[in-house]
């Protein structure tokens, strides 16, 4: 998608109106492999560089896509140790583009969106970024609620619950083939929830694509792409997280980033994440293959979104149904034969 969709003048004027310092024209850069909110790379003619960030093109299932609520929770954040982004400004629908538009700063670093960046970082630098991965993770579950003003960010009803119905709905309303082996999956995890321990800040979205890291050590600098976050089971991000990350004996999913010498594998990964936090590694197998469940209902919907605008496909190309179909068959395997 190219930048058509937002007004160049009414940016520029939103800019100037919230005291922006900026130098001559403005261009717009459609950035990132993210396939969901359409994220942007504000640059002026002295190079000054921001992020703009908008929901995708077309008909929105409910409740999604909402950038003015995740531009909420970078604020709460603000004052805490999660590296976050800083949020300068949210327009209403109608002033710079169609739908709610957030400004945010710029946080120069290293995105690891493809490949050959994650080869070149050296196996040092990769172990590092696994574990500063982990001490991130750890850090957004340690988030006083309280304090933040986060406690009414989502109900406080069981998590797990909340999960099935919700991505259960988004399967509903995306996949338009077989949905048998979706929701054979789905039976199996509603007859095997863990009892929650705790209710704490979840991201939601916390793998390697969606983070910022130094460029000299690998450490994380900033975490990205907060719009599913809420209220739920920390244990729910890790199983995630653990999914998505590369693994030299297991399927990796989504990313297409390859695991190379220095990262930990998926059992290494979720040890670096116990041993920060002290949490319990009994309900991690349910949260794993949730987890892989979970990608596949995002994949449906991304597959819905482009087939109904194909302005919102990213570079390169969107999920196939093969993948998601190789997503719950992973899904059985796990459930079969956790790996940690």
């Amino acid at each position: 998608m190219n930048s058509s969709a937002i007004d160049h003048a009414a940016l520029t004027a939103w800019l100037d109106r919230l005291g922006i310092d900026r130098t001559g024209a403005i261009s717009l850069q459609r950035i990132g492999f993210g396939q969901s909110n359409l994220t942007f790379l504000v640059r002026d003619e002295a190079e000054h560089r921001w992020i703009l960030r908008r929901p995708p093109l077309g008909t929105l299932l409910q409740s999604a896509h909402d950038v003015g609520r995740e531009a909420g929770i970078l604020r709460a954040l603000e004052p805490t140790d999660v590296p976050v982004p800083r949020i300068l400004g949210v327009a209403d629908p109608g002033a710079v583009t169609d739908s709610t538009a957030v400004l945010m700063e710029f946080v120069p670093g290293v995105v690891i969106d493809e490949p050959a960046v994650l080869e070149t970082m050296g196996p040092e630098r990769r172990s590092a970024l696994a574990a500063s991965m982990m001490a991130v993770l750890a850090r957004v579950h340690a988030v006083d609620l309280a304090a933040t003003g986060l406690t009414g960010l989502a109900g406080h009803g069981p998590y797990a619950q909340r999960q099935l119905k919700r991505w259960t709905r988004q399967w509903r309303e995306s996949w338009t083939g077989d949905s048998a082996p979706f929701d054979a999956i789905t039976e199996r995890l509603a007859a095997t929830i863990p009892e929650q321990q705790e209710l704490r800040l979840v991201h939601g979205d916390f793998h390697l694509r969606n983070v910022i890291t130094a460029p000299d050590d690998g450490t994380v600098v900033a975490a990205l792409d907060w719009e599913l976050s809420t209220l739920g089971d920390p244990l729910a991000d890790i199983g995630y997280a653990l999914a998505f990350w590369p693994d030299p004996e297991l399927p990796t999913f989504g990313l297409g980033l390859p695991p190379l010498p220095g990262m930990p594998n998926r059992a290494g990964l979720a040890e670096l994440y116990l041993d920060a936090t002290g949490r319990d590694r009994t309900a991690l197998r349910f949260w794993y293959v949730l987890g892989i469940w979970k990608i596949a209902a995002i994949y449906a919907g991304i597959i819905r979104r482009v087939e109904a605008e194909p302005e919102n496909l990213v570079a390169g190309t969107a999920p196939r149904a093969a993948e998601v179909l190789a997503l719950l068959d992973a899904a059985a395997e796990a459930a079969d034969n956790p790996p940690f």
